[in-house]
């Protein structure tokens, strides 16, 4: 795989003079016509042995393109925010729009290279991190998001001599890091990992381009002609379609709407006591100790005028506002469509001790975008196993996902729009979609079935609540907060 870097081989200053003056103007070029375009955006994942030049590759690509539309991303350790969230987060929050182009230092590669490097690895480890880039890939190339690798590579020799002739002059000196000065301990550990990294994730959708660095300006041809090839090809490569996957083991026998008791009710004075008392837990389990090393996502979706927005209230009234944030979801904005679907929704995950409250949600792709036809078939289909990969990471990393599916009937819904219409305080809340949707009555039930079979799990579990009864449902919400946070906790 390295045999051609082991032999270090170089360009002349002429062939190097030639290449240069080609390659400026293609890259440019290549560039503005994928601006232009703005179809996909380009991530380049930088990674190899330390001390092979990378950041003046890097550097020197910025200078022969335009940086305004480059955006380079560093990640060193994590800081306090990014290890409150699951470790994909800073790289979510970081995505390029379309059109631009996106250069990653220190990417979601490190934890791999660096359990690959340990004298003994450990294969559980290795094979976890594995499967964490290949999704994470999958979900960006099948989004829009055109990827390439590029492992800077050179011999030990050429390593510990590049290294020692930038520590000769003051100038250079700076270009050196620790970890530069002490590859030559454990080069063979660095190459097997790398080599080992490469197998297991190398694809059509995220290909891998060996660099040649121990010739300046060879590396700088080399690493010029990897990004312009990406920038020039039209055609999306195919996605691995074994992300797709199986749903999660059922935890239960799946709910269909139609097996719900709708005639459910709660007394009106009993609905007070209840509520009284299940909001005051809930104020105590948000407030405990135990939580601030934890996170609450709740997710609420279910037909239009089921009560989601008098549920949410319920619950926040028992909050301190500082501790939770609202994110009512809609129609995405421009800058949110020119990046992945899940990517507005990564942004808005809570930090430690914190709650986030989704008044709708990335359920929007399996309901109203597959309904509507917003959505091509193989993209909601493909979503499913999205998803359940996003809240198997949030609950991996100790959020207590809850997810509510607020159901009432249709003379109930239509009961409740007229009520609206009349009122001088909610009749804001109808609109023109709320009428059309109710004509799809039955195809939102089928997508909503089908949501709750195949994204029902024990991390992150749904719970159907019937709602023609308001009190009935916030206080049934209210006691699946309660208990989960308790059990929790």
């Amino acid at each position: 795989m390295f045999d051609e870097a082991k032999s270090d081989p170089s360009l002349s200053k002429d062939a190097y003079e030639a290449h240069e003056a080609r390659l400026r103007v293609a890259l440019l070029k290549a560039q503005y016509s994928r601006l232009e375009r703005a179809d996909r955006a380009l991530l380049v994942v930088v990674a190899g042995i330390d001390g092979a030049g990378k950041g003046a590759t890097i550097n020197l690509l910025n200078e022969w393109m335009d940086p305004r539309h480059i955006k380079t991303m560093a990640f060193g350790p994590p800081e306090a925010d990014e290890l409150e969230r699951p470790p994909m987060w800073r790289y979510w929050n970081e995505l390029p729009a379309k059109g631009r182009t996106g250069i990653v230092f220190g990417s979601w590669y490190v934890p791999l290279l660096r359990e690959a490097a340990r004298k003994k690895p450990r294969r559980r480890h290795v094979e976890a991190h594995v499967e964490a880039i290949r999704r994470f890939e999958a979900v960006l190339a099948a989004e829009g998001v055109q990827i390439i690798k590029l492992w800077f590579h050179l011999s030990a020799q050429a390593q510990a001599d590049r290294t020692r002739r930038l520590l000769a002059s003051p100038e250079t000196a700076w270009q050196v890091t620790r970890a530069d000065r002490k590859v030559h301990k454990k080069y063979h550990r660095l190459c097997d990992a790398g080599r080992l990294a490469i197998g297991l994730t190398d694809g059509a959708h995220a290909p891998w381009t060996i660099i040649p660095s121990a010739d300046d300006r060879l590396r700088a041809v080399r690493s010029s002609e990897a990004v312009l090839a990406a920038l020039r090809r039209r055609a999306a490569p195919r996605v691995v379609s074994g992300f797709a996957g199986p749903p999660p083991k059922p935890v239960r026998p799946a709910r269909r709407l139609d097996d719900i008791d709708y005639q459910a009710r709660i007394d009106k004075d009993d609905y007070e006591s209840v509520l009284g008392l299940l909001q005051g837990r809930l104020a105590e389990a948000a407030r405990s100790g135990a939580f601030r090393k934890r996170s609450l996502v709740l997710v609420f979706e279910g037909q239009d005028a089921a009560g989601k927005g008098g549920t949410i209230r319920r619950v926040t009234h028992a909050l301190d506002a500082r501790q939770y944030d609202i994110n009512p979801i809609s129609v995405p904005a421009p800058h949110e469509l020119a990046r992945p679907y899940l990517w507005r929704f990564w942004r808005r995950l809570p930090r430690q001790g914190r709650i986030a409250i989704f008044d709708r949600s990335w359920y929007g792709r399996v309901l109203v975008e597959r309904v509507e036809g917003l959505a091509r078939p193989a993209e909601w289909r493909r979503a499913y196993a999205e998803i359940n990969d996003f809240e198997q990471q949030l609950a991996g990393h100790g959020a207590i996902v809850l997810k509510f599916w607020l159901a009432i009937t249709p003379d109930v819904q239509l009961e409740r729009f007229r009520e609206r219409q009349q009122s001088p305080f909610k009749h804001f809340k109808i609109t023109a979609d709320d009428w059309r949707n109710r004509k799809k009555w039955r195809e939102y039930a089928a997508a909503a079935n089908d949501m709750l079979a195949r994204t029902d799990s024990a991390q992150a579990p749904w719970h159907v609540v019937p709602s023609n009864d308001k009190r009935y449902a916030r206080v049934q919400v209210l006691r699946h907060i309660v208990d989960a946070l308790e059990n929790s906790l």
